[in-house]
C-alpha cells in the first residue's frame, strides 16, 4: 500500500481559504465541486481559444528579439509572466482556483522544477570543465566535435553533452568571422538527434523505459536512421564549414593556428559529478519507494526528491571545488540559465491547455491530429505518426508529446515492441529526432543558443533558425520517413 506523508493540517486549510475566495470572487460552481475531490482537467471541454497563451508566447520569442532585442533580454521575464498570467486568470474563472492551483502545482513541481534543477546542475557542473591549450576550430576539428558530443549524448544526455562541449567548440572558433552554422548543427547533432540510443539520451525514451520499454530497444532499433541522419549532417557540416573556412581573412586564419599549446583540462572533479549526474537521473526512475509527499493532491515522490536534492547537492560541490578563475575563463555566467528558466516558467505554464487537448484525443478539439494516424481499418500508419509526433514535439514538450501518441497506440508494451514495433520506432524518432526543428524543441537547444548569443554570435531568430532546419532537417527526415515509415 502507498505510504502518504501529508502537509499540515493549517496548509490545508490556507488552500480551501484560498478556493472560498475564488468562489466569492468568480462564483465559479466548478471551484466548490473540486474541493470534495482531486481536481481534474478535461481536455475534451476546451475549445482552441485556450492555446492562445501558448502561441502568444511562442510569437514572442520568435517576433519581439527581431524588432526590439534589448527590450526583449530586458524585460523577456516579464512577457513570460504576461502569457502565464493572460492563461490563469481566466482558467481560474472558468474552471476554478482549486483546479488552477491544482495544476500549476502539478506542471510545477512534477516538470518544471526537476526540469530546471537538472538544467542548473548540468551548467554548473559542465561550466567547470574547461579544456586549456590550443582547440583550431578547422573543418576537421569541428566535425570530430560534432561528432564526439553525438556519440556521447545517448550516454550522458543531450543537455549534458551540450553542456560539456559548447564552450570548447565556441573557444575554437572565437577568431573566426563565419560560426552561427557551427552552433546551428551543434544543436542538431549533439542537443537532439545524439540522444537518440538510450534512455538517457532525451526525456522521450526515458518515459519509454518507464513504461516499460526496454533499455536496449532503443539502441536495437533507432540505431540504423539515427546513424543515417547523423553522417549525412556530418558529411554536410564538415562541407559547409569547409566553405565558410575558406572565406575567412588570412589573418583570421594564422591567429587560429599560430598559438600552439599543449592540452590539459581544468575541473576533471566535474566529470565525475556528471556522471553522478546521470546516475541521479535514472536512479529515479528505477527506484520505486511508494512514498510521497502530497502537496495540495500533487504527488511529489521521495526517489524524486531525493533526485533533485542530490543534483543541488552535486551543483553546489562543483561551484565550491571549481576556482572562480577557470569559471571565468570558461566565459561562465548566469544569463543563459536565468534567460531559460524565464522562458520555460511560461511555457511549461500555457502548454497545460494544448497537452490536455492531445489528451483528450478524438474527444478533444484537435482530434483530427489523433484521427490522421490511424487508417479506417484502424491499422496504424506509422508516417503520420513519425511526422505528427515529430511536428508536435517541435513545439511542444517532446516528453508528453511521445507519452500521448505512446497511448494512440494502445500503451500496451507487449504489442508495442512486437507486432507495433515500426509505430513505436515512429513515436520514438519522430520525438527525438525533431526536437531539433525549433529551438524550444528540446531543452538544450534554448540553452545553447543563449550562451553562443552571451559570447558574442548573433544567432538566428526564431524563425530564422527554422530556415536552416527546414533547408536541412526537413529533406533528411522526408527521406527517413520513406525509407522507414511508409506501410
Amino acid at each position: 500500500m502507498q505510504r502518504i506523508v501529508g502537509w499540515n493540517d493549517m496548509y490545508r486549510q490556507m488552500i480551501h481559504l484560498l478556493v472560498l475566495v475564488g468562489i466569492i470572487l468568480f462564483d465559479s460552481e466548478s471551484a466548490i465541486a473540486a474541493c470534495k475531490s482531486v481536481p481534474s482537467l478535461d481536455g475534451a471541454s476546451m475549445g482552441l481559444l485556450w492555446v492562445i497563451p501558448f502561441v502568444g508566447i511562442l510569437l514572442s520569442i520568435a517576433i519581439i528579439p527581431l524588432i526590439a532585442r534589448e527590450f526583449w533580454h530586458q524585460h523577456l521575464g516579464k512577457i513570460s509572466a504576461f502569457w502565464a498570467i493572460t492563461l490563469f486568470v481566466p482558467f481560474s474563472i472558468i474552471f476554478g482556483i482549486d483546479l488552477a492551483i491544482y495544476e500549476m502545482l502539478n506542471v510545477a513541481l512534477l516538470e518544471y522544477v526537476p526540469f530546471i534543477i537538472m538544467l542548473l546542475s548540468l551548467f554548473i557542473v559542465a561550466g567547470g570543465v574547461r579544456l586549456t591549450g590550443t582547440l583550431h576550430g578547422t573543418p576537421a576539428i569541428n566535425t570530430l566535435i560534432l561528432f564526439l558530443g553525438t556519440v556521447i549524448a545517448s550516454w550522458m544526455s543531450t543537455t549534458g553533452a551540450s553542456m560539456l562541449l559548447i564552450r570548447p567548440i565556441l573557444k575554437a572558433n572565437k577568431h573566426r568571422q563565419h560560426k552561427v552554422h557551427i552552433i546551428i548543427f551543434f544543436i542538431f547533432l549533439v542537443g537532439n538527434i545524439g540522444g537518440s540510443l538510450t534512455p538517457l539520451g532525451d526525456p522521450p525514451l526515458f518515459l519509454g523505459f518507464l513504461k516499460g520499454i526496454s533499455f536496449f530497444w532503443p539502441i536495437k532499433h533507432i540505431i540504423i536512421p539515427m546513424a543515417i541522419v547523423s553522417f549525412v549532417l556530418l558529411f554536410v557540416f564538415y562541407f559547409t564549414d569547409r566553405y565558410w573556412w575558406n572565406k575567412e581573412d588570412a589573418g583570421v586564419l594564422h591567429q587560429l593556428t599560430k598559438d600552439k599549446h599543449s592540452f590539459g583540462l581544468e575541473g576533471k572533479v566535474n566529470i565525475l559529478l556528471l556522471c553522478s549526474i546521470i546516475g541521479a537521473v535514472l536512479m529515479s526512475g528505477l527506484w520505486k519507494t511508494g512514498i510521497s509527499i502530497e502537496i495540495y493532491h500533487v504527488y511529489y515522490y521521495l526517489e524524486n526528491i531525493v533526485r533533485d536534492v542530490l543534483l543541488l547537492i552535486f551543483a553546489f560541490i562543483s561551484w565550491r571545488l571549481t576556482s572562480s578563475e577557470s569559471r571565468q575563463a570558461n566565459g561562465f555566467t548566469w544569463f543563459p540559465i536565468v534567460e531559460v528558466a524565464k522562458l520555460f516558467a511560461g511555457i511549461f505554464l500555457t502548454i497545460i491547455p494544448v497537452i490536455a487537448i492531445l489528451q483528450a484525443g478524438t474527444e478533444g478539439a484537435l482530434r483530427e491530429v489523433i484521427l490522421a494516424v490511424s487508417s479506417e481499418t484502424g491499422k496504424p500508419i506509422n508516417l503520420a505518426y513519425f511526422w505528427l509526433t515529430g511536428l508536435l514535439s517541435s513545439f511542444l514538450d517532446n516528453a508528453p508529446t511521445y507519452l500521448v501518441f505512446f497511448n494512440t497506440a494502445g500503451g500496451e508494451v507487449d504489442y508495442l515492441v512486437g507486432s507495433l514495433s515500426t509505430t513505436l520506432l515512429a513515436i520514438s524518432a519522430g520525438a527525438v529526432f525533431m526536437g531539433a526543428n525549433t529551438y524550444i524543441g528540446n531543452a538544450p537547444n534554448f540553452m545553447i543558443k543563449s550562451i553562443s548569443e552571451e559570447q558574442g554570435i548573433l544567432m538566428p531568430s526564431f524563425f530564422g533558425y527554422m530556415v536552416w532546419s527546414g533547408f536541412i532537417l526537413l529533406p533528411l527526415f522526408m527521406v527517413v520517413g520513406f525509407v522507414f515509415f511508409i506501410d
